[in-house]
């Protein structure tokens, strides 16, 4: 899997979702169309092991928390940046989402949650902020920031 089959894979997600709000309609239309098991969610997930696998991905640490930018908010992803974080019963640091934030929860541990969520997709909307935590085991998350916005905060 190089990054720029990922990118393509994410631009096809990020194509239906670009101009949507971001509330809990766009978290149930994803979690309808892009549920666990289905092969669109499957593609994500088998992506995103293989990209840790191969070093690109998750490729910095820090407090047990690995992590990186995968893509930069751009064209080709209509806007999205694009992080994969992988956390185990671990609470990450306080942040801001100026524009919201779409998650995909990836369980690598079948009890492990995000916020209290299992597998699939969560949405916070403009404005809205969060200690991001992975409670009952380990779990990859993918990121979609519009523009890239995310404020942390210290404390």
């Amino acid at each position: 899997m190089a990054v720029e089959d990922f990118s393509s894979l994410i631009a096809g997600i990020t194509a239906g979702i670009a101009g949507q709000p971001l509330d809990a309609a766009l978290a149930d239309r994803l979690n309808a169309q892009m549920a666990p098991g289905t092969p669109g969610y499957s593609a994500v997930f088998d992506a995103c092991r293989a990209g840790i696998a191969e070093g690109w991905m998750c490729a910095q640490e820090h407090g047990g928390i690995r992590y990186g930018r995968v893509i930069k908010a751009g064209d080709a992803t209509h806007g999205f940046s694009v992080d994969v974080v992988d956390m185990n019963d671990i609470a990450g640091p306080l942040h801001t989402h100026p524009e919201g934030e779409i998650d995909l929860v990836m369980p690598l541990d079948a009890d492990a949650k995000f916020d209290g969520h299992g597998a699939g997709w969560v949405v916070y909307g403009p404005g809205s902020q969060h200690r991001p935590t992975v409670s009952g085991g380990r779990a990859l998350v993918l990121y979609l920031l519009p523009q890239g916005a995310i404020q942390f905060h210290k404390g």
